[in-house]
């Protein structure tokens, strides 16, 4: 059983998702989770209504407070199939529109999209540009080489020739074109998009406007780690803790305010081991390489309309950058607050983070 989302007593934690390796005590302490879960929901104490799915390759929840069952029900159900949509139009490796644009872009053609895919790649340019191309959704091929294009893969290294000649090639988000019809070009057919940093964020925000639009005032949404708050919990703010990357239990807590999102990458999400060494899915676009020198980054974005997209993009340059200079690409992009472990577990907090945190682990 894989989970990402633990609410107990209405505490939530971020920065969860798949593993391809897990310490021993994972399962246990998920079963322990699961229960304190149904524990919660049955006690009958407070209106909060959970759902449940899984989607994007790891587990989400929505959680309304304050409404009836039935229009808790219909709203979550309708953020969920907006979910479910989104998984199969950003999908990078399996048919749908994303796989047919960058075949496309192999071929040398020009491909038109639908009017969302082309404002995410108009967005997701400026991010990248923003980052200094340490956000970089162009290189799918360097994501595909490294196996992390698969539901299940074998863990091994690629072949460095082929690493360093896509390196080399240099794909980047402003090598696209997006004219006024929609029809998208590459003038470097190494360009292949993989928006697995990206898609989490939109689905958070558009989450956020269903809910809006269903009435709901008071609710919390959970992609794998990703969280976007709508409202209070009751009478208080929601209260989620970011995962330790080692350690069980939480690196800190804080209280979301409407509208705020965090999210986190970890080398701990999707990775491998090999020869005593750990492979994680976040690629430095620099070198074709994991990065190795963070264990986890955590953001917190302001509300706004794109608050989601922020907290999913702006967590992998600060993962990547170098350790003197991780907070500068962030700022770049209008993310005041993280908080970052590097590779020998030794914590950092931006001064904005260290005001909003609580209970901060040593």
């Amino acid at each position: 059983m894989r989970w990402s989302v633990k609410l107990v007593s209405g505490k939530q934690e971020a920065g969860s998702g798949i593993k391809r390796r897990r310490a021993p005590l994972t399962a246990y302490r998920s079963l322990l989770t699961c229960t304190l879960v149904l524990l919660v929901a049955a006690c009958g104490k407070e209106p909060l209504y959970q759902q449940q799915s899984f989607v994007f390759g790891t587990q989400v929840e929505v959680s309304i407070y304050g409404e009836t069952d039935a229009k808790a029900r219909a709203a979550a159900a309708a953020v969920l199939q907006e979910f479910d949509r989104l998984h199969r139009e950003f999908h990078a490796w399996k048919p749908g529109p994303l796989m047919a644009l960058n075949t496309a872009i192999a071929r040398g053609e020009r491909h038109q999209v639908s009017p969302e895919l082309a404002a995410a790649i108009r967005d997701a340019t400026q991010l990248s540009e923003a980052s200094g191309g340490l956000f970089n959704p162009a290189i799918g091929q360097l994501i595909a080489l490294w196996g992390f294009q698969n539901d299940e893969f074998i863990p091994k290294r690629p072949d460095a020739e082929k690493i360093t000649a896509l390196v080399r090639a240099q794909p980047r988000m402003r090598d696209l074109t997006v004219d006024a019809d929609n029809f998208v070009s590459s003038r470097n057919p190494a360009v292949q998009l993989d928006f697995g940093g990206y898609a989490k964020g939109l689905a958070l925000d558009n989450a956020l406007r269903i809910l809006r639009a269903q009435g709901v005032k008071h609710a919390l949404v959970n992609i794998g780690g990703n969280i976007i708050a709508l409202g209070k919990h009751g009478s208080r703010p929601w209260h989620v803790g970011v995962r330790h990357p080692r350690a069980p239990g939480t690196l800190a807590e804080l209280d979301l305010n409407d509208g705020e999102a965090i999210g986190t990458s970890g080398d701990y999400q999707r990775y491998f081991e090999l020869d005593g060494r750990r492979y994680c899915h976040i690629i430095d676009p620099r070198t074709g390489y994991p990065a190795s020198h963070t264990q986890s980054l955590t953001v917190l974005a302001a509300p706004g309309p794109r608050a989601g997209v922020l907290s999913d993009a702006a967590s992998k340059p600060g993962f990547i950058a170098d350790i003197g200079d991780w907070e500068a690409p962030l700022k770049r992009l209008g993310i005041e607050a993280a908080i970052r472990v590097d590779e020998s577990g030794k914590i950092a907090m931006s001064e904005a983070m260290a005001r909003r945190a609580k209970r901060v682990r040593d």
